[in-house]
């Protein structure tokens, strides 16, 4: 097989691929209630889903992993890139202090963390970051990529590094944006209120 050939083939066969198994497509359901306008790519892995609570306006992109089984509740207007995990439990502890004893033991297992995750309305996480049990951000905050969280962090908040800290105000770069386009003023305060910085 020629080599002009064998590219138009492999060419064919991703778009193939693609078109049927990694296509993103609107609408999803939780909780019993429709989300029109939420997507989530198919290469997502998400474990305890019906523990997963999703408002509209969402987007989860390609190959995410979502731990839900503590809780994990995603705010309107959340975007989620790639490569994110989100976790409510961590087991590595108790594995090592039980042994061969985890798997069997009874109640609470010595050294475990589990604890609910909450992303506030139009928040950003970047990619190959990861939300640890218990995390939760206020609304509109940026993760910066590659972002490890653990805590309460507040709304508006740019957050970066491995552990994550806040290192900025996520108003300050809106603020120059909504004064470039102002129509968009109303739009903004409906969902980031009326008098914080950068807010109209």
């Amino acid at each position: 097989m020629s080599t002009a050939l064998r590219g138009w083939l492999n060419r064919l066969r991703r778009r193939v691929v693609h078109a049927l198994l990694h296509r993103v497509v609107f609408g999803e359901v939780s909780g019993g209630s429709a989300r029109p306008n939420t997507r989530i790519a198919p290469s997502t892995c998400i474990e305890h889903e019906d523990r997963l609570s999703l408002a509209d306006h969402v987007f989860i992109g390609p190959f995410c992993f979502i731990e839900a089984s503590g809780g994990v509740s995603v705010g309107e207007g959340v975007q989620v890139t790639h490569h994110v995990s989100i976790v409510t439990h961590s087991s590595h502890r108790a594995q090592r202090l039980l042994g061969r004893r985890y798997v069997g033991w009874a109640g609470e297992r010595p050294g475990w963390v589990a604890g609910p995750v909450v992303i506030g309305p139009y928040s950003f996480i970047g990619p190959h970051s990861l939300l640890e049990a218990g995390t939760t951000l206020g609304r509109g905050c940026i993760v910066r990529a590659g972002s490890v969280l653990r805590g309460d962090f507040p709304e508006f908040s740019v957050i970066a590094g491995n552990p994550a800290t806040v290192v900025g105000d996520s108003r300050s770069g809106d603020a120059r944006w909504l004064a470039e386009h102002p129509e968009l003023a109303a739009g903004y305060a409906a969902w980031a209120g009326q008098g914080a910085e950068g807010a109209p």
